[in-house]
C-alpha cells in the first residue's frame, strides 16, 4: 500500500451540498476500494492563477489516503467523467 496526495478543483459555482456531494463521492470511492482516507482538506473557493474555462474562481479540496496503486487510476477516472469537476493532481508521496 502507498501514500498518495490528490488536490482537485469543483466548479465553485455549485452549491453547498452538490459540494460536499462530490467530495464524500470521491473519498468513498477510496474506501470502497480498500482505502484508507488519512485526512480531507477543504480549503474553499479560491482565485485560479489564470482563467479556466473563462472561470476565475474554484472550490479546492485536498485529501491524502493510502492504498493499492490501482485506486488512483479509479479516482482519476471518476474524476474526469464527473459534471462540476475542473482539475485533479494525484501525487504518490
Amino acid at each position: 500500500m502507498n501514500k498518495y496526495e490528490v488536490l482537485y478543483i469543483i466548479q465553485n459555482e455549485l452549491s453547498d451540498e452538490q459540494k460536499a456531494a462530490l467530495v464524500d463521492k470521491f473519498k468513498a470511492i477510496v474506501e470502497t476500494s480498500g482505502g484508507i482516507v488519512e485526512s480531507v482538506d477543504k480549503w474553499g473557493a479560491r482565485k485560479y492563477a489564470y482563467p479556466i474555462g473563462y472561470k476565475t474562481e474554484g472550490y479546492y479540496v485536498l485529501m491524502n489516503f493510502i492504498s493499492e496503486p490501482s485506486v488512483p487510476r479509479e479516482l482519476e477516472r471518476q474524476m474526469q467523467i464527473t459534471d462540476g469537476f475542473v482539475r485533479k493532481m494525484i501525487l504518490k508521496k
